[in-house]
């Protein structure tokens, strides 16, 4: 190890394998991206002006919002910026920085997911009493547990990432610097890294993924002893949207991080990413809002009031 060149920088290869049109590829990557913004920064907004949506599941949606936009604008930008300039290079510290902020992110988001999932059951399961339980205090301490759980489950394994040495071959056979790539280039054995890694994922994917499957199943048996099919409609287009996100997440995570890292199929890997970090977020907030007659209802006096102003 004494004589070899370590690793400064990185080169991201992209979609380098991709033979199309890449000027119209790229930018509808950045508009999928402006529209995930623009959406997401829009329920940020409405949500805090109308006094009509701070309840706990809008509150819970702006954490998520927010870790949303983190997310993508952590790894998009970077990308179009490299494909729009021919260049392909991310410094040691920005490659790090960048997988650190996307998979906190990640973490936030799905911790989040659970405590709309518990949010629902209370809702439903506990009408009554939902005023008493989900009350702004307890909101606010489980979204400041969703961030620092988030926090702390990525960051311990991030320092054993930034510590290994890196030296020789630098070329990243993807669009972001993704754990099993970064791994494959590390000048030593990363098999503890990756089974230790494995572990924490399956443990809280699936820890997490239970406790929003066993909220939906009291929803469920609860929605079906509603006595009217108007009350039982209702109560699910309440959960449906929130379902729909939930089954889309952990499909596309389960698929690409219930492995070791650096095992997988690198081009199939890339394009499950691409959808997970491009379509769903450009998706998520017309799922949450198309739906919603209280949002829709919220906008339209946010924007009768601008015009009026």
């Amino acid at each position: 190890m004494t004589n070899v060149t370590f690793a400064n920088e990185f080169i991201l290869l992209g979609f380098s394998e991709f033979h199309g049109p890449k000027n119209v590829f790229y930018a509808t990557l950045l508009l999928m991206y402006l529209l995930s913004v623009t959406g997401h920064t829009l329920i940020i907004v409405v949500a805090f002006m109308e006094p009509m949506l701070h309840t706990p599941m809008y509150f819970f949606l702006i954490s998520f919002s927010v870790a949303e936009i983190c997310s993508t604008t952590a790894e998009i930008p970077k990308m179009l910026a490299n494909a729009f300039s021919g260049k392909s290079s991310i410094c040691f510290a920005c490659c790090m920085t960048q997988g650190f902020i996307i998979f906190t992110m990640g973490s936030v988001e799905f911790i989040t997911l659970t405590l709309m999932s518990f949010d629902r059951y209370v809702a439903i399961c506990k009408p009554l009493q939902y005023r008493t339980i989900m009350t702004n205090e307890l909101c606010f301490y489980l979204t400041l547990l969703s961030w620092v759980g988030g926090f702390v489950i990525i960051f311990s394994q991030s320092i054993v990432l930034w510590t290994y040495p890196y030296c020789g071959h630098n070329v990243i056979d993807h669009f972001f610097c993704d754990v099993g790539p970064v791994l494959q280039l590390a000048c030593t054995d990363t098999t503890l890294m990756e089974l230790v890694g494995l572990i924490y994922g399956a443990t809280f994917m699936w820890g997490s993924l239970g406790f929003s499957l066993l909220s939906y199943i009291y929803i469920i048996a609860t929605i079906i002893r509603i006595p009217t099919s108007t009350g039982r409609s209702k109560a699910f287009f309440t959960c449906a949207s929130h379902l729909t996100v939930i089954t889309i997440f952990y499909t596309a995570d389960m698929f690409m991080y219930l492995k070791p890292s650096t095992h997988g199929n690198t081009k199939v890997n890339k394009v499950v990413s691409l959808v997970r970090t491009s379509f769903i977020p450009m998706l998520n907030p017309f799922i949450y809002t198309i739906r919603n007659k209280d949002f829709k209802t919220a906008v339209w006096k946010a924007v009768r009031r601008k015009m009026f102003f």
